[in-house]
């Protein structure tokens, strides 16, 4: 990401301008043309300012890091497990960013806009058109992702892609070694049905959409990255005991 949004996207204003427009842009879409669905957003109240990690399956790029933003400002105005009118935009809660591959945040406007919202943008461990495969994160990207947390909340998705039932990255089990904050699983469900796969476009109307927090996971932070990442997968019903029947037969699992 250039060097001028870097800068942008650490100015509180700019974000909160972005929060409004995305915010007024998105809700409609949310609230209105589609029912949002909240639980467990009592397991944020009390939480510290930094070093808090949400860990979340993932259903499209962008609609499901937006809801998440529309659901933190929410609690800063006292709202529990609903969203309601968005004056909350009025003065969001902008103390959040999020894990994103660079690839995406560079693909348009809409989504470089969107970067200003406080993404962390990290290089993916696959890159297609160069062949390339990497085992963890690069050590800058853990150095940015790492900065962040100290002072904010982050959200992050350990697959590191849509493919539901992906296997995880490491890389989220290693800045949970390193950094021991309280991790939140999330689990989301409807986006990929109300969606188009960049969350940007309504596929579909009046479709029931779910975000439900668990309470912050109990971990073992001297456990092995296999072990930690297990949990996590566990905790965001995306390991194979979480799989249908029929998702099994079609992946040979």
């Amino acid at each position: 990401m250039s060097s001028w949004l870097e800068r942008l996207k650490n100015v509180k204003l700019v974000r909160k301008i972005v929060y409004a427009l995305v915010g007024s842009f998105s809700w409609p879409g949310l609230v209105i043309i589609n029912k949002l669905e909240i639980s467990g957003m009592e397991h944020l109240k009390g939480l510290p300012k930094g070093n808090v990690l949400f860990v979340s399956n993932h259903q499209t790029y962008f609609a499901d890091v937006i809801t998440f933003l529309h659901i933190f400002c929410a609690l800063k105005w006292g709202k529990i497990n609903r969203l309601g009118l968005p004056y909350y935009l009025l003065n969001p809660f902008t103390r959040v960013n999020y894990v994103a591959a660079e690839a995406t945040m560079k693909g348009n406007w809409m989504s470089r806009l969107f970067a200003l919202a406080g993404a962390i943008t990290v290089k993916r461990t696959w890159n297609k058109e160069a062949r390339e495969e990497r085992k963890g994160l690069d050590v800058s990207d853990t150095r940015k992702i790492t900065r962040a947390l100290s002072e904010n909340w982050i959200i992050t998705f350990p697959q590191g892609t849509t493919t539901p039932f992906a296997p995880g990255r490491k890389g989220t089990a290693l800045i949970i070694k390193q950094n021991k904050p309280v991790v939140i699983p999330v689990v989301i469900g409807g986006f990929w049905r109300a969606f188009n796969k960049k969350g940007l476009k309504l596929r579909k109307k009046g479709t029931r959409l779910t975000v439900r927090f668990k309470p912050p996971l109990e971990i073992n932070y001297d456990a092995s990255t296999e072990e930690i990442l297990a949990q996590i997968m566990d905790a965001i019903e995306q390991s194979k005991k979480f799989m249908p029947k029929e998702h099994q037969v079609a992946s040979g699992n």
